[in-house]
């Protein structure tokens, strides 16, 4: 029986696992939205929910005092990368600093293709998907068209010989 156990294993050991929510954390705070699994997303909510609150207390009192420094600390050791940390601090800690939790949205997208596993999109709140800003791929400008290749260009070399009727018997 699973009473009172509080977090899902994923399929994986300790370290693999924190590694694994590290890295989404990473990811989500650079790009602000991810797509993953619905478990893995479950879990990583509350996971980058904890880092923007320590960021956020961290901010409050001043880059200068032993809070700031520790919370900073607090901070790099969850994630690797610097420039993720210091966007935590500067952008999206300051973006939520009237808010009490709840910086995170789960969106389930539906299914994976490849095994039918339920996905869904995790994104900080405050930068919802804009369409306006993203043009579709089909779309291209007429000058980012590429040149049409003539006829006799298209093809392997096999197709060619046997379209012109040369090697027929």
């Amino acid at each position: 029986m699973r009473h009172r156990v509080a977090h899902r294993k994923l399929g994986r050991v300790t370290e693999h696992r924190l590694s694994l929510l590290r890295n989404q954390a990473q990811a989500l705070l650079r790009h602000e939205r991810i797509s993953t699994t619905v478990a893995k997303a479950k879990e990583l909510r509350p996971f980058v929910e904890r880092l923007i609150t320590v960021a956020k207390r961290g901010i409050a009192d001043g880059d200068d005092t032993i809070r700031a420094v520790n919370a900073r600390r607090m901070v790099r050791r969850d994630l690797a990368d610097r420039a993720v940390a210091a966007k935590l601090f500067d952008t999206i800690a300051p973006r939520f600093a009237g808010r009490p939790g709840g910086y995170t949205r789960l969106l389930r997208i539906g299914f994976r293709r490849g095994d039918a596993a339920e996905m869904a999109q995790v994104e900080l709140i405050g930068s919802e998907y804009d369409p306006d800003l993203e043009k579709p791929k089909g779309e291209r400008k007429p000058d980012e068209t590429p040149e049409r290749q003539p006829e006799e260009q298209k093809g392997s070399r096999l197709r060619r010989i046997f379209r012109r009727g040369k090697n027929r018997r």
